[in-house]
């Protein structure tokens, strides 16, 4: 069974982006909220059309999703998780290393890493 699931629905945003608990890290930012649902986690990648055209975008949304799927296993599970790219930050500081950084951060500051890494 997936631990993850992915959100696409424009509600789910909404309520994620105005009900969740804002933590930033120096690239991304990211909207958690705790999720009725207790066995999985949903995951929401958001990029804005003004930050770059759609191929650095989906670029983007492509190295957040390969880190996240890195941190599953250590998460807990429950929550609502949205991640946002920050408008003023060039997209030319995007690479693995440092949304891995950003990711472990943000996940430090809501303290939803169950095991230490």
């Amino acid at each position: 069974m997936k631990k993850t699931e992915m959100m696409k629905k424009n509600y789910e945003f909404k309520n994620a982006l105005s009900k969740g608990n804002y933590y930033s890290g120096r690239y991304i930012e990211a909207f958690i909220q705790k999720s009725k649902k207790k066995d999985m986690n949903y995951l929401g990648i958001a990029i804005s059309v003004k930050i770059a055209k759609a191929v650095k975008r989906n670029h983007i949304k492509r190295l957040m999703r390969e880190n996240y799927q890195y941190y599953e296993n250590f998460l807990k599970k429950g929550y609502i998780i949205v991640f946002l790219w920050k408008k003023k930050v060039d997209t030319k500081n995007a690479n693995f290393q440092n949304i891995k950084k950003d990711m472990k951060i943000i996940f430090d500051k809501a303290k939803i890493i169950e095991e230490a890494i």
